[in-house]
């Protein structure tokens, strides 16, 4: 005797917990980084959350408490001491961007490169420098410069002035992977404009914010965005405590360089 009721339980079955992926060439983020500079470090979206709408990406966490990169659906934490962690799922963040790394292209990387020829070099490869780029480069690094920032108590400081005092690592003859963007120049007060780059070793020891570095060889793989989603934190009345009227361009350019 047929049971006409079999069949739909079946399929229901094979549907619960099955979410969709993240949507392709999409730079999801959560906050803007003025928000950050202006000493917004109250954590909203959790890591859990934030792997939702990507598996690569960069940025902070509760309390400023450290550097994100978020590689092949991982987060690491890379905190004051240099070292990295692995942060528990509800752990949460007050800026991060994500995508769904698919590389469009890539280049071989076989010549001495420091940041700032390393940044013409990939430029040389961008068709349309008006769109979002998440970077991946994977290589050996003979120097390596990194750093990360304690965890801030309230009333928090803004960015500069944390920055002013931020432990800096020098690694050397380190493999490791570059994670990070390449933003508009319209993304100003929203993101970094240009390039904001991460660095995780291979080892998943060590890592932290880019200053600079020096490439021995390696290997460059380019995801070109042409959508980019902002979601801002339902947290009205914190945001309304700070000040983000200003351009906080000369701000930016302090704690990035």
């Amino acid at each position: 005797m047929k049971k006409p009721w079999l069949l739909p339980v079946v399929l229901l079955c094979c549907c619960i917990g099955c979410a969709a992926p993240p949507p392709l060439n999409t730079v999801t983020q959560t906050s803007t980084i003025d928000v950050l500079l202006a000493g917004g470090y109250d954590g909203a979206m959790t890591c859990g959350e934030l792997l939702k709408h990507g598996d690569f990406g960069i940025g902070t966490f509760d309390r400023l408490d450290g550097e994100m990169i978020v590689l092949d659906g991982r987060v690491y934490q890379v905190r004051a001491d240099g070292r990295v962690y692995q942060p528990p799922a509800g752990l949460k963040t007050p800026f991060a961007a994500v995508a769904r790394f698919a590389p469009d292209n890539a280049l071989r990387l076989t010549q001495n490169l420091d940041y700032p020829q390393l940044q013409q070099a990939l430029d040389a490869q961008l068709a349309d420098p008006h769109l979002f780029y998440a970077i991946r480069i994977t290589g050996r690094f003979s120097k390596m410069r990194t750093r990360s920032v304690p965890p801030q108590a309230k009333p928090y400081p803004p960015l500069t002035e944390v920055a002013a005092t931020q432990p800096e690592f020098d690694m050397t003859d380190i493999a490791g992977t570059i994670v990070g963007f390449r933003c508009p120049a319209y993304a100003k007060g929203i993101n970094v404009p240009g390039y904001h780059l991460h660095f995780i070793s291979a080892d998943r020891k060590q890592g932290g914010h880019i200053l600079s570095f020096e490439l021995d060889e390696g290997l460059a793989e380019i995801d070109r965005c042409n959508k980019f989603v902002l979601i801002m934190p339902e947290n009205a009345a914190a945001r309304q405590q700070l000040d983000l009227s200003r351009d906080r361009s000369a701000e930016l350019e302090k704690v990035e360089k």
